[in-house]
């Protein structure tokens, strides 16, 4: 259930509770595609970097390990050793990003796996059964995101699917729950708000899918080509039609200036892999702006990541140190980077929460959203 605490301007501070644990909100989820975070950090290191949801992917483990596997063995929060809320993705936008060859028809979708090219198919009811045998906190309805630009014709006829499709999620994942050997009979259901970059689209879905009173409610489909400024408008068209008694997510979103921005616009919940995917490649986000860890100016520098940073990478460890490590090629540097990257998301939401908390969002925007936005 999600409480509304407070509100600055359209920007919401709130709290959801699930059967994993109590979110804070705003938030930002950990994106551990196939079960972990991509640079070596287990779920074990995640409460050490303020962690409060895991972000799981349904198509990645439906196709490795098999959701089957995951159910044998508990479900994520067994099999990851991950023990707050997770999400999973209804696996839709892989589907679309991912499979060169797929058919979509009313029924679901077929495509190519993308690992080895053997046939699949999935739909609402399928998405719906391997969420399920995951047994994650919250499932996401399965959908179709289109690309930007997207033909008008096109997009109109794609929310009508997935209006349609969101019908039929509601239905199997409340049979599903009812069921007696099901995993995690609490499981929550998230709608998904699709339209492209067309306004009227936008809105008329959304207050569609409002009607199933659904736990939580998505925006799909954008960060997927089109511009910031094309996203804050979509944002700022679809937020007056969203249950205010509900949380808000923005999907895969972003930069911590897309994420302060879409804050101030009414959404509560982000998940994004630029923090662990930057990292990989020597990126460290910092309350500075952005250092690039392979600059050679590193290569003598003792000082941490951060200094304002109290991440286990800055208290233990010097820029020149996390260089070298990047030049060896070895992993370690990859993972000191993304535990920081991780922190230092986590800290901006908590930061967020707390300008919200003293009524001081706007000052904190002020003071804030032009350097965390910089390439040093």
């Amino acid at each position: 259930m999600y409480k509304l605490i407070k509100k600055s301007g359209k920007a919401r501070r709130g709290t959801f509770d699930t059967p994993h644990g109590t979110i804070q909100m705003p938030a930002f989820m950990n994106v551990a595609t196939a079960g972990a975070i991509k640079g070596a950090v287990s779920a074990l290191d995640l409460k050490d970097l303020k962690c409060q949801v895991q972000l799981c992917n349904t198509y990645h483990l439906h196709l490795r390990p098999g959701d089957d596997t995951v159910r044998e063995f508990g479900g994520l929060h067994a099999f990851t050793r991950w023990n707050g809320p997770i999400l999973t993705d209804s696996g839709g936008f892989q589907v679309f990003s991912l499979a060169k060859l797929r058919n979509i028809k009313e029924e679901g979708v077929t495509f190519a796996s993308h690992i080895d090219g053997h046939k699949i198919f999935m739909g609402p009811e399928e998405s719906m059964r391997i969420q399920s045998n995951l047994g994650s906190t919250i499932a996401m309805a399965f959908d179709e995101c289109v690309e930007n630009p997207a033909e008008y014709d096109y997009a109109r006829a794609s929310c009508h699917r997935t209006v349609r499709w969101l019908h039929r999620c509601k239905a199997e994942h409340d049979r599903l729950n009812a069921l007696p050997g099901t995993i995690n009979p609490k499981q929550m259901l998230w709608g998904i708000n699709q339209g492209s970059t067309y306004e009227d689209l936008r809105v008329e879905n959304m207050k569609q899918i409002r009607e199933l009173d659904l736990d939580g409610y998505a925006i799909g489909g954008l960060a997927v080509g089109e511009s910031a400024a094309d996203m804050y408008r979509i944002i700022e068209a679809v937020e007056p039609e969203m249950p205010e008694d509900k949380p808000r997510y923005l999907m895969g979103v972003g930069t911590p200036a897309n994420i302060l921005e879409a804050v101030r616009r009414g959404v509560d919940i982000f998940d994004c892999v630029m923090p662990s995917r930057n990292a990989r490649h020597g990126h460290a986000f910092t309350w500075e702006g952005c250092r690039n860890m392979m600059n050679a100016k590193y290569r003598l520098d003792p000082l941490p990541l951060d200094p304002s940073c109290d991440c286990p990478t800055c208290q233990n460890f010097s820029r020149a140190y996390i260089h070298h490590l990047f030049k060896s090629g070895e992993m370690l540097g990859m993972r000191l980077c993304v535990m920081h990257n991780i922190y230092f998301y986590n800290t901006l939401l908590e930061k967020i929460r707390c300008a919200l908390d003293q009524d001081q969002l706007e000052t904190f925007y002020q003071e804030n959203i032009e350097r965390i936005g910089l390439r040093i």
